[in-house]
């Protein structure tokens, strides 16, 4: 199990970060659809920063953290990871709100390969809080 979160921090690792100083756009979404863009945006500034404490603490749902070992393990993880990091663009396509969780649709550049994911969210504390990727 905590093989496969690792697995699902890496993949999220080039989804959110880019090298090259691009920032996620959140122009065009409004309330809880704008929260959730922002999360991605935030998750895109911690990760390219290097502060895998920020990430594990703020954007991170607490079970992926917990199911990383808790707050040690998931910044180890998120740490290992950001070292392995090149260079992306990614752009918020679509976010769709239901509830508690969302999920948005994600165009990234990875290796020159375009391609989409759909990355999962919960709120928490008021939050949105990354859950999951493919």
């Amino acid at each position: 199990m905590r093989r496969l979160l690792a697995l699902t921090c890496l993949s999220m690792c080039p989804l959110a970060v880019t090298a090259c100083g691009t920032t996620t756009s959140t122009a065009g979404f409004k309330g809880a659809e704008h929260n959730v863009a922002q999360t991605i945006a935030n998750l895109q500034a911690d990760i390219t920063a290097g502060e895998q404490k920020k990430v594990c603490a703020n954007d991170l749902a607490a079970a992926v953290v917990r199911s990383l070992g808790g707050t040690k393990g998931c910044e180890t993880t998120i740490k290992a990871q950001i070292g392995e990091i090149d260079s992306t663009e990614l752009k918020v396509e679509s976010v769709k709100v239901n509830g508690e969780k969302a999920t948005a649709i994600v165009k990234s550049v990875y290796k020159g390969k375009k391609r989409l994911q759909t990355v999962s969210f919960v709120k928490e504390g008021g939050k949105w809080k990354v859950v999951s990727l493919p």
